[in-house]
């Protein structure tokens, strides 16, 4: 009987400890995905942010173009 619970025993370590590997492995594999899909995020950021940066300069080019015009001809 005693051998019995011992081998059970066993057998319990020895899948946990498959499944600990197994899953160590997994998680070392997505690790370099993981920081792929950051640095993708990161640039997707700088790229929208670089856009609404251009975007207000345009505006604002825009809006001092106009009011020079309008100060012309009020001055006409």
């Amino acid at each position: 009987m005693a051998d019995n619970s011992a081998n059970a025993n066993r057998f319990a370590r020895d899948s946990q400890g498959r499944i600990t590997a197994a899953t160590a492995v997994g998680m070392n594999a997505l690790r370099p995905i993981m920081h792929f899909q950051v640095s993708m995020l990161r640039m997707w950021a700088d790229s929208i942010e670089r856009f609404a940066s251009n975007y207000q300069k345009g505006v604002e080019e825009t809006a001092t173009a106009a009011e020079q015009q309008s100060d012309k001809e009020r001055a006409a």
